[in-house]
């Protein structure tokens, strides 16, 4: 369903269940940035959030390339845009997965940071491939150290790199400096790193592949895109890498342009009990301690007026629909005083890391998504206290 604004879905759908909202128009505009930007192949990281609208907004600005981590977002890729061109982008795969990822998708292009993976990879699929080899990043100032899971040690790289084109694979190089990574000479250090890996390596590289990170604006100062297109830039003139460029954000590309719409349910004090959480749409709130923008949205407006909820701004903590006591958020946020059963509560910049994470602990989950067109109405609160 398509609305003109998150009030027209409050007065036409009274929403007694949580409704994610998306804002194609500005995910179109986070891709063109994108695609305009950086120097190289844009991929879309579909974990981030797979939802179909989001997917379409994003094929419609030019994505043709996507980061796929499983065989179902491979399928649901080839399904939705057959011109489209997956990567496998997991470094640990299922035989299973690999099989079917070639045979049925003629996926070519797979990343490993292990000797055994790139063993498994070659028994299940063969050797006319690319294989992307993961390298390890330093820690930095990413909200999440994905190095800290998957990424080869530099002189195991090196010695995969070697034993890849030997097998007569295609190679490259991929490194992802972490998620929500607010420091953009994070990709400048590890595109030096790949450097010295492919110059240790001495071997015909496709591709580097510089991953994603690039952060959301969630009420916290972050630099402006462009300084990460110009460190990435930087990177590849002074570390002498000629080989074409990939990334693969999510985050940036979708986080402001999906809202959730969620009802409080019961109000104790300061305390408000509403129908996501946790173990929902909203779970990286508590995973992250993000701080989204958030405004109340009165149940029973007069006609004609202004859908708002009086008082003045005071922090709340927020409980979820579950029986679980742990589904508290930690962050509290600062709404109206006057807020109630019934109301409802925006939470926006939610559109990575959401809908694609929930579960459905207790009969709880949001399975209601709608359109709306242009940009967000105006937020009360910027940030979470």
């Amino acid at each position: 369903m398509r609305f003109q604004s998150v009030g027209e879905v409050v007065e036409r759908l009274n929403p007694s269940y949580p409704v994610f909202v998306v804002f194609p128009d500005i995910v179109k505009a986070r891709a063109q940035a994108f695609i305009e930007g950086f120097p190289g192949t844009v991929l879309y990281a579909v974990k981030c959030n797979p939802d179909p609208h989001v997917l379409r907004a994003l094929y419609g600005a030019g994505i043709r390339h996507f980061d796929t981590a499983s065989l179902p977002e491979i399928a649901k890729i080839s399904e939705l845009f057959p011109d489209a061109h997956c990567y496998f982008n997991h470094p640990v795969k299922s035989r299973g997965a690999l099989e079917s990822a070639s045979d049925v998708y003629g996926i070519q292009h797979y990343v490993v940071d292990h000797i055994s993976e790139l063993n498994k990879l070659n028994e299940v699929v063969g050797r006319d491939i690319t294989v992307e080899v993961r390298i390890a990043t330093p820690k930095n100032m990413a909200l999440y150290n994905l190095s800290s899971k998957f990424g080869a040690p530099l002189d195991d790289a090196v010695a995969l790199l070697k034993e890849a084109n030997a097998r007569g694979c295609r190679t490259a190089i991929a490194f992802h400096v972490g998620s929500q990574c607010a420091d953009p000479h994070a990709y400048y250090l590890a595109l030096g790193a790949a450097a010295d890996v492919a110059r240790r390596a001495g071997v015909p590289l496709e591709y580097i592949d510089v991953g994603g990170g690039f952060p959301a604006d969630y009420g916290e100062p972050i630099p402006p895109l462009e300084d990460f297109f110009d460190a990435i830039r930087s990177g590849r003139r002074d570390h002498g890498i000629e080989e074409p460029l990939l990334a693969e954000p999510g985050r940036a590309l979708v986080a402001d342009g999906c809202s959730i719409l969620a009802q409080v349910q019961l109000r104790k004090g300061d305390d408000l009990y509403i129908n996501d959480g946790v173990y929902g749409g909203l779970s990286e709130i508590h995973l992250g301690d993000l701080r989204p923008p958030v405004r109340a949205i009165a149940h029973r407006p007069k006609e004609g007026a202004e859908r708002s909820v009086g008082g003045a701004l005071k922090p709340f903590r927020i409980f979820g629909p579950t029986c679980d006591s742990l589904d508290v958020f930690r962050v509290r946020f600062e709404l109206p005083d006057g807020i109630g059963e019934g109301d409802w509560i925006e939470f926006g910049h939610l559109g990575a890391y959401s809908i694609g994470m929930q579960s459905s602990f207790n009969g709880f989950f949001t399975d209601t998504v709608v359109q709306v067109a242009g940009a967000h109405d105006a937020f009360q609160s910027k940030s979470g206290k």
